[in-house]
């Protein structure tokens, strides 16, 4: 059995492929080639270069580790400990949320008062 791809929309391929961009650009400013990349994230140099391309294949905490090997901020956020306030922020805020949602039975309305 074939694995069935579905498109992406054409903004989310436009940013996966600037997200690869821009680890690119950070990876050739460091001197590094992909292959020592792919050595410090302990990946293949084939992952390196397809999430470079931007490819919809590479996992989203690849994509992370890659940009933050390189420099490149996650969230636009260069620092390390504002990103875990904002995740702390984060498990608060959906702490909040109710666990489950109940909806009402559609049943017959009554109107019998």
């Amino acid at each position: 059995m074939t694995k069935r791809s579905v498109p992406l929309r054409p903004h989310v391929q436009d940013a996966l492929t600037v997200w690869g961009q821009l680890i690119r650009l950070a990876r050739a400013d460091r001197g590094w080639t992909a292959k020592e990349l792919a050595g410090r994230a302990n990946v293949s140099e084939q992952t390196v270069l397809a999430a470079e391309a931007g490819g919809r294949g590479t996992a989203v905490g690849t994509m992370m580790d890659l940009a933050d090997l390189v420099g490149v901020p996650i969230f636009g956020i260069e620092d390390r400990s504002e990103l875990a306030i904002r995740r702390q922020r984060g498990e608060e805020m959906l702490a909040l949320i109710p666990s489950r949602v109940y909806r009402p039975k559609q049943g017959a309305v009554d109107d019998d008062f």
